[in-house]
C-alpha cells in the first residue's frame, strides 16, 4: 500500500494509537467493494466504515445508525445539527440490500470458532448460561445473505476459542452445520481484526489465516492467543501498515471526543515498545 493521501494505512504516521490503526484496518474490509451499504457495529468498524467511504472508497452506502442514508458520514458522539442525508433507508430498504448481497457487515462477536461461525447470545450451556447476551438476533440470516467480516478489541483464546462457540449464532466454513450438507449460496467470510492481527479465511479449505501482524507484536503470542490453528501465507506475515498523517486527521475528526481511546485497553502507541 502506498502512503498517499488517499490511502488509510500508509506506512508512516504521527502519534498514531493502536485505536487510530485498528480504524484503518477496518476500513480496508471495504476497500474493494462496489456500491454495497457499509455496516460497522460498534464504534471502532463505524469509524472504519466512514473513514473508507470519505477516503477510497466514495461508492459505499453509509447510514446515520437509524434509516437515513448520508452523503458524508456522521461523526460519533455528541454533535450540533444534523447530518445531511441522500435518502431514506427504511427497513424495507435496507433488507432489499441485505438479503439481495448488497451489504458488507463488519460485525463485533464475543466468540468465534475456527470454522468462522460466531456467538452473541450466552456464554456456557444454552440451558444454564454462565451469561446471557443479546441473543442471535440478525446472525444467522445476515450471515448466509451477505459478506462479513468481524472485530475482536481484546484477542485472547476466550474470544477466539477452542472447538466449537458455544452457542452458534452465524454459518461458517462447517459442512456439518450446513442445511442439508449443501453451503449456502451467499457465505462469505472476509477479514478478522483484533488487536493483535488482521486475518483472513484464505487457507486451506478456508482455515483462518493470519496476514498481518500489528507493529511489535510477535506471531508467537497470537498463536497463543488463540484456541485453534492458524495458517500462514506462502509469502510469509506482513507487518500491519499504520495509518498514515491523512487518514488520522480523518478519524480525528469523525471522532472529535476521543472516544475510540477509551475502547482499547490503555490505548497504546500502533507501535509496540518493548
Amino acid at each position: 500500500m502506498t502512503d498517499t493521501p488517499t490511502s488509510p494505512a500508509g506506512t508512516s504516521s504521527t502519534g498514531a494509537t493502536l485505536a487510530d490503526l485498528l480504524v484503518a484496518q477496518c476500513a480496508e474490509v471495504w476497500r474493494d467493494d462496489p456500491e454495497w451499504l457499509a455496516t460497522g457495529i460498534t464504534p471502532i468498524p463505524r469509524l472504519g466504515a466512514s473513514l473508507a467511504k470519505m477516503t477510497f472508497n466514495p461508492r459505499l452506502m453509509i447510514t446515520d445508525g437509524e434509516n437515513m442514508l448520508l452523503e458524508q458520514p456522521a461523526p460519533i458522539g455528541p454533535r450540533d445539527g444534523g447530518p445531511v442525508a441522500e435518502g431514506w433507508a427504511p427497513y424495507a430498504r435496507t433488507f432489499d440490500n441485505l438479503w439481495g448481497g448488497r451489504r458488507h457487515a463488519l460485525v463485533a462477536p464475543v466468540q468465534i470458532d475456527r470454522f468462522g461461525q460466531t456467538n452473541i447470545s450466552v456464554i456456557g450451556d444454552h440451558a444454564r448460561p454462565k451469561a446471557a447476551l443479546l441473543g442471535a438476533r440478525g446472525f444467522p440470516g445476515n450471515s448466509i445473505s451477505h459478506p462479513n467480516s468481524f472485530f475482536f478489541p481484546q484477542h485472547n483464546r476466550r474470544a477466539l476459542v477452542e472447538g466449537e462457540v458455544d452457542f452458534v449464532c452465524s454459518a461458517g466454513y462447517n459442512p456439518a452445520r450446513w442445511l442439508d450438507g449443501r453451503k449456502p449460496h451467499r457465505l462469505d467470510l472476509r477479514r478478522i481484526v483484533t488487536n493483535l492481527c488482521v486475518m483472513d479465511f484464505g487457507g486451506p479449505d478456508h482455515a483462518i489465516r493470519v496476514i498481518s501482524l500489528h507493529p511489535g507484536v510477535p506471531l508467537e503470542e497470537v498463536r497463543d492467543s488463540t484456541g485453534f490453528d492458524l495458517a500462514l501465507p506462502e509469502q510469509g506475515v506482513a507487518e500491519t501498515p499504520r495509518p498514515d498523517a491523512a487518514a488520522l486527521a480523518v478519524i480525528a475528526a469523525l471522532d472529535p471526543h476521543g472516544i475510540r481511546a477509551g475502547l482499547v485497553k490503555g490505548n497504546p502507541p500502533a507501535v509496540r515498545v518493548v
